[in-house]
Order: structure tokens, then C-alpha cells, then sequence
């Protein structure tokens, strides 16, 4: 009888407990619907639709699967769509490869691998987009109008580099990107100097990120940093044609400096 009535009690404890965490699970979830609905209410303009906190927190419970779903569903396609602009970068098909990280960013905006593939095959398609006779005005498919479509890329591979930055200062890659596209297809070498530079303070053994910057410098008549830089490759690699790069830029500045 004793033993009876223990067992007893215990199924009522953890009946109690289940109870209680029933509560508290309900308690919490309405919360959330309510800290949500809040959140829509506060972000809506003045003068929109009526919305009620109340309204809003039963409308979210009402729905909440099929928004989660949703959430997952957009989360998984901005994957495909990244997935499939890589393999067409790889393949060389930058064009298509930019139709696709368009979509991977409509699904995944803060994503900054995204803005510096853009910035790449932005950069590459800019140099692939030559004005070839008789096709100045074909764009009805994608071709090229020319030097205008060539800056517009230009400016999309800076803009999405700089994207990229923006949403993560110590991304290196983009740097690099941005630093190279400055000297090399812009003309700038003046805005790619402080960009390389901190792309050698991520990654200081860099030979290709050295030999950017040299160039930055050599341009903006900072001889002796250029002439370091060659130094330091010097130095960092026993590849015979790298060593025979840096010479010759090197003696080629020193030949600038002395006659």
C-alpha cells in the first residue's frame, strides 16, 4: 500500500513538472510571437494599415511553420545559387556566373564571400567585354555595348568588392581585389595603396599581394617602398622566376632612380 502510494505521488510530480514546463514552453513561444509582432508594429510607416500587437502575435502563431519553412527553403536556395556561381566561375563563365550571385544575394545579402566573387567575375567579364566591330549596339541578349558596358562592369566589381569589405573588414580576399583592380584595370593606384597594405597585414607571406603593391608604389613615384617590397620576395622564395621577376623590376626601378 505504501509503495502504492509513492508510485503515486510520483506519476503526480511529473505530472506537476510537465505541466509547468508545458507552461513555461507556451509562456516563452508566446513571448516570441509577441516580441515579433512588436517589432512588425514598430517598423511599420505612419499612416499604414492598422496593426494590432495582438493581431500580429496570433497571425504569427497561426502561420509560424509555414514561416519557418519559408525561412529554410530561402536560406537552402541561396545556397544552391552560390554553389552553382562558383562552378560556373570555375568553368570561366563569368557572365552566368554573375546571373547567379545576383540570386545567391537576393536570398543571402550579408554574405561577403558573395559581393567578392561578384567583384571578380565582375572584373574579369569588365575585360572580356571587348568593343568588337558592329556590336557597339547588340544588348538585347547580354553582349556588349561597348566601353560603357566594360565601365559598368568596372564599377559593379568596385562596388561589391568594397561590399565585401564593408561586411567584413578582415576579409583579405577582397582587398587583394579591390587593390589589384585599382592598379592594374583602373588606373588608381593612389586608392589601392592603403588596401594592399592591409591585405599583406593579413597575409604577410603573400608573393602576388607583394608584388601588387610594389607596383602601387612604383606608380605613385614611392620608389624606395617598391624596391623594399622586391627585397622582401627576394628574400621569401627560391622560385627561380619569381627571383627573376623582382630583379628585373627592381633593377628597372633602380634605373629610374640613378639613370
Amino acid at each position: 500500500m505504501k509503495r502504492m502510494k509513492e508510485t503515486l505521488l510520483g506519476v503526480f510530480v511529473l505530472l506537476i513538472i510537465a505541466v509547468l514546463g508545458f507552461m513555461v514552453y507556451r509562456y516563452e513561444h508566446g513571448k516570441t510571437h509577441r516580441d515579433l509582432a512588436k517589432k512588425i508594429t514598430e517598423l511599420s510607416p505612419k499612416g499604414g494599415p492598422p496593426e494590432s500587437i495582438e493581431g500580429l502575435r496570433e497571425a504569427i502563431a497561426a502561420y509560424e511553420a509555414q514561416i519557418e519553412l519559408n525561412v529554410k527553403e530561402g536560406a537552402q536556395t541561396g545556397v544552391y545559387w552560390k554553389i552553382l556561381a562558383v562552378r560556373l566561375a570555375d568553368k570561366g563563365m563569368h557572365r552566368d556566373a554573375l546571373d547567379a550571385l545576383e540570386r545567391a544575394i537576393y536570398y543571402t545579402a550579408d554574405d561577403p564571400t558573395l559581393f567578392y566573387l561578384t567583384g571578380v567575375s565582375a572584373g574579369i567579364t569588365a575585360k572580356a567585354d571587348l568593343d568588337f566591330p558592329g556590336s557597339s549596339n547588340r544588348t538585347s541578349n547580354g553582349s556588349s555595348d561597348g566601353p560603357a558596358s566594360q565601365d559598368r562592369y568596372f564599377a559593379l566589381s568596385e562596388s561589391a568588392y568594397k561590399r565585401s569589405i564593408e561586411l567584413d573588414e578582415s576579409y583579405a580576399k577582397p582587398r587583394y581585389g579591390l587593390g589589384v583592380l585599382y592598379t592594374f584595370d583602373l588606373n588608381r593606384p593612389a586608392e589601392a595603396i592603403p588596401h594592399l597594405e592591409r591585405y599583406l597585414e593579413l597575409m604577410s607571406s603573400d608573393l602576388s599581394g607583394m608584388f601588387a603593391l610594389a607596383r602601387a608604389y612604383y606608380m605613385t613615384e614611392n620608389y624606395e617602398g617598391a624596391i623594399d617590397l622586391y627585397d622582401r620576395i627576394l628574400t621569401r622564395t627560391k622560385d627561380a622566376k619569381i627571383k627573376e621577376q623582382a630583379q628585373e623590376n627592381k633593377d628597372f626601378i633602380m634605373g629610374q632612380i640613378y639613370g
